[in-house]
């Protein structure tokens, strides 16, 4: 296939304040702890929910994707947002709505207020499942641009990893019944803490350089490249957004044009199968998978720790290889990887072989997703779309990622229920199979090149 070129050759590396740079980068990524706190919280909850409200699968499955509606809805206004007020004021409105949701979700009496609760949420997740990695790819340097926004799925996964915890800890204060009646509304309480300092920490950051020039802010954003990159990094930054800026229009039809379509297309393709792997079923109902394997509800509880530790430590080794081995291989590799795991997750199950090795297969399949698809989606599509049109873009993309996973978080407790759980796993090892014959076809390589000289290689190629 042929790759995204720029038409000029690298220009040299010039010295970063790298501990800056971190620091800001960790801030921004500090939306993607809430992020996978916030959604992964329900599944510690979801049991006690669906004897609170006594519930059916259909409603099971609303419980538990309300939020991901509010998703939509998020990504949907965070591009127009962030491209009007800037990345960094939009980012600290998430973190206010982060807050307010946390406290609502926790005190309703009937499932629709529950659900609209959840909402509001999944708005503030929406938008800043779009903006952190946005910013953090927008203030990076290309050779270490791949390991930062990586930060924001290792944020994801610590996120995921301490509400598996609190939900543990928590549902031991008491019995079925209390777990029942008010366990699980401080499992969603628990959000409000890290929400406010979110919010805070984000005071300290600056706003994003390529929005400034956007605006038309030269001196604040050669300022805060200075700062980032030095004044010669800085100068040929400068250089570089300008000339990509004049080249732009910064309309949506542009999106649609011969080189910027592919940009598109990758971007909601890679997108959409991230979501159809069916991870999110595992995350968002681990624990009621391994209570109907047969575990105590304890141990189901524990086990689901387990996953969040593995999520985690394979997430160091996507940080690791991402601009050492590059994108395409590491996608290739693991979403092949999740074809073996799934299948092998899908004939435990339908073997009623529900001990060591059905958690053995699904750990598999975490730490296959966990050290490629996971991250580098996100790292994608905050990489190839053009300066002017990078947040309206990269809405689209999120949008349809968070659709897609709306769709198999409803979905997963019919599947079950219809189709039995052995069959559901397959249908997302199908998926998977899908997704690694799409990569291989169509996502180019991005490692080691500036996101201008990215942006270059797709008005080339149109």
């Amino acid at each position: 296939m042929t790759r995204p070129h720029a038409s000029t050759s690298p220009a040299p590396r010039s010295h970063s304040n790298l501990g800056y740079i971190l620091l800001i980068s960790l801030v921004a990524a500090f939306g993607g702890f809430l992020f996978g706190y916030d959604t992964a919280v329900v599944s510690g909850a979801i049991g006690f929910l669906t004897r609170y409200f006594d519930l059916s699968a259909e409603l099971t499955g609303w419980a538990a994707s309300s939020l991901l509606v509010g998703c939509m809805a998020g990504a949907m206004v965070a591009g127009p947002l962030g491209d009007r007020i800037g990345r960094k004021r939009s980012l600290i409105l998430c973190a206010v709505l982060f807050a307010g949701s946390s406290i609502a979700s926790a005190l309703p009496q009937t499932l629709g207020v529950f659900a609209w609760s959840r909402f509001a949420g999944g708005i503030a997740i929406g938008a800043a499942s779009m903006l952190s990695p946005l910013y953090i790819a927008e203030v990076s340097p290309e050779r270490i641009r791949g390991t930062l926004v990586s930060l924001y799925q290792l944020a994801i996964v610590v996120g995921i990893l301490v509400v598996f915890f609190v939900n543990l800890q928590i549902q031991r204060l008491g019995d079925g019944a209390w777990n029942t009646e008010v366990g699980w509304r401080w499992m969603f309480a628990s959000l409000a803490l890290p929400s406010v300092l979110f919010g805070l920490f984000l005071w300290a950051v600056p706003e994003s350089p390529r929005w400034l020039m956007k605006m038309g802010l030269r001196d604040e954003a050669r300022s805060v490249l200075e700062r980032i990159s030095g004044q010669a990094g800085a100068a040929r930054e400068v250089r570089q957004i300008e000339e990509a800026l004049r080249r732009e229009e910064g309309r949506w039809s542009e999106l649609f044009t011969s080189g910027y379509r592919r940009a598109l297309i990758v971007g909601t393709v890679m997108a959409m199968f991230s979501q159809f792997s069916g991870i999110n079923a595992i995350m968002y109902f681990a624990p009621e998978i391994f209570r109907s394997a047969g575990s105590a509800r304890d141990a189901a509880f524990v086990q689901t720790v387990t996953v969040g530790v593995v999520n985690l430590a394979f997430t160091f080794v996507a940080i690791w290889l991402v601009d050492r081995a590059g994108r395409r291989p590491l996608l290739i590799a693991g979403t092949g990887a999740q074809v073996v795991s799934l299948f092998s997750v899908g004939l435990m199950l339908d073997r009623a072989d529900h001990g060591l090795l059905l958690l053995l297969s699904i750990l598999a399949f975490v730490a296959a997703f966990a050290c490629s698809t996971g991250p580098i989606t996100w790292i994608v599509i905050s990489e190839i779309f053009p300066t002017k049109l990078r947040g309206r873009a990269m809405s689209v993309a999120v949008v349809v990622l968070w659709f897609c996973d709306f769709l198999v978080t409803q979905t997963f407790p019919m599947l079950r229920e219809s189709i039995g759980p052995a069959n559901t796993f397959w249908v997302y090892a199908f998926c998977s199979v899908m997704s690694t014959i799409f990569i291989v076809a169509m996502v180019p390589e991005t490692r080691g090149r500036t996101l201008e000289e990215i942006e270059a290689g797709w008005r080339e190629r149109g």
